[in-house]
């Protein structure tokens, strides 16, 4: 059979079994398998299970359980709390404060955590009441959580690139680089929506901040002694993975360690039943990830020995498509996917078909591992998967679903808007990289 037909019908079969409601491993272990005895017969189940355990035998996946392990602890602590009160008592005067604040906060906490569900959680638990009380929309309050909580895929340590970095033999240092200007960047756009909103459009935010009592320079500062530890401990993690001190591994070893000594020293978080509960949602979450990058692995190995791989990028290759229209027709691409898959799911299974393709037609990979995660935010908040909504809807059950995808469209502007600029300005995301760590292959 031809390899384009074979890789269509793969491809339905596989949506067909994913919606279906089978855990994603466990569907992409099934496909692989049925196709792969159907082309090569039953001796292939030796190398099924051997590519299976080459898919998590590297030493490098230990920091993704170890980066899971530092975020949970933090999100478990009282740590999301200080970081948005902090925010709040400084940015109170500013038109939209209270809105900029919160998604400061899940800036800043998507940096402590390396994690979108839990960064919505923990800033939303406490931000959106505080917005609805002070007469802000649920619209508005709800979509900057659920879009605000996004960051934490791109901001580093993240797990989405750390994933992306094994999945396409990039350095994990460089891309952890590569993403903090882009990351901080969405966040200043972020912001300067609900500037523009509370300024224009939202009138009775003057009037709302004239009712507020200016907190105290004893209150601006009292809460940083427990805010700033940890953002240390963010900080000399990437310090010693930027020079080369350790490998992400014992970064993220050293840094979950420390999270924990600092929720024990800072929170009086040191009980046995609280450190369990830590370790039990982590390894839960950890196991989970990493089934499906094993079986992720083992849909790219069965793609590649059908030949549907290599098919598809000659395919494209040979249309003699503009580059930048082969571009948009891939972000399209990952778009859709984003919607129904998470990013984890979505990097393995594509990037092996996808980056040949791209830097064969001249891209730089660092500069798409950016735009790719920046397109798994947008599906973070976009139906039907949308983890992030029902993150929120959970924590205002009485407003609509429809209510919140709405306030979060503009923020999936934004993030339009900041891919169309990294289009214009790559330098945005491969100069720092480029700066600190030598020149890699060129945009």
């Amino acid at each position: 059979m031809d390899p384009l037909t074979l890789g269509a019908i793969v491809g339905i079969f596989t949506v067909m079994i994913l919606f279906s409601g089978i855990p994603i491993a466990f569907g992409l272990c099934v496909i692989s398998l049925i196709f792969l005895v159907a082309a090569e017969g039953f001796q292939i189940i030796g190398v099924y299970a051997e590519t299976f355990y080459a898919g998590i035998n590297s030493f490098v996946l230990l920091s993704i359980p170890m980066f899971i392990l530092m975020g949970m602890a933090v999100a478990h602590s009282p740590a999301g709390k200080d970081l948005y009160t902090g925010l709040d008592r400084w940015l109170w005067r500013l038109p939209g404060g209270l809105v900029i604040s919160n998604i400061g906060a899940c800036a800043v906490f998507a940096a402590l955590s390396g994690s979108s569900p839990a960064t919505c959680a923990a800033i939303g638990t406490m931000g959106i009441p505080e917005m609805r009380a002070r007469g802000y929309s649920a619209r508005l309050a709800t979509g900057c959580i659920a879009a605000g909580g996004t960051l934490g895929v791109l901001i580093p340590p993240s797990i989405v690139l750390i994933v992306y970095g094994l999945a396409t033999g990039t350095s994990i240092g460089r891309l952890f680089l590569a993403g903090i200007i882009p990351g901080l960047l969405l966040a200043f756009l972020f912001m300067f929506w609900a500037y523009i909103y509370a300024y224009f459009i939202d009138k009775d935010s003057a009037a709302r901040l004239k009712d507020r009592t200016p907190p105290t320079l004893k209150e601006k500062l009292e809460v940083l002694p427990r805010v700033l530890p940890f953002l240390a401990i963010v900080a000399g993690v990437l310090y010693v993975l930027y020079g080369g001190v350790a490998t992400p591994s014992e970064a993220s070893g050293v840094g979950a360690f420390l999270v924990f000594v600092m929720i024990a020293v800072v929170y009086k978080i040191y009980q046995p039943k609280k450190i369990w509960d830590i370790v039990k949602i982590s390894m839960k979450e950890s196991v989970m990830i990493m089934f499906i990058i094993a079986a992720s692995y083992i849909f790219a190995f069965s793609l590649s020995t059908l030949y549907v791989t290599q098919s598809i990028a000659q395919v494209v290759v040979e249309m003699g498509l503009n580059k930048w229209l082969l571009f948009f027709y891939i972000n399209i691409f990952l778009l859709v996917c984003g919607f129904f898959l998470p990013p984890v799911a979505v990097i393995v299974m594509t990037s092996s078909i996808l980056l040949p393709i791209l830097t064969d037609f001249g891209f730089d990979p660092y500069w798409f591992a950016i735009v790719f995660t920046i397109n798994m935010e947008i599906g973070l908040i976009t139906p039907p998967v949308g983890l992030n909504l029902y993150i929120i809807k959970g924590i205002t059950p009485d407003v609509s679903l429809g209510e919140i995808l709405k306030g979060s469209i503009p923020f999936i502007g934004m993030m339009i808007l900041c891919i169309l600029i990294l289009c214009i300005f790559p330098e945005i995301v491969t100069w720092l990289p480029d700066k600190l760590m030598g020149k890699d292959a060129g945009f």
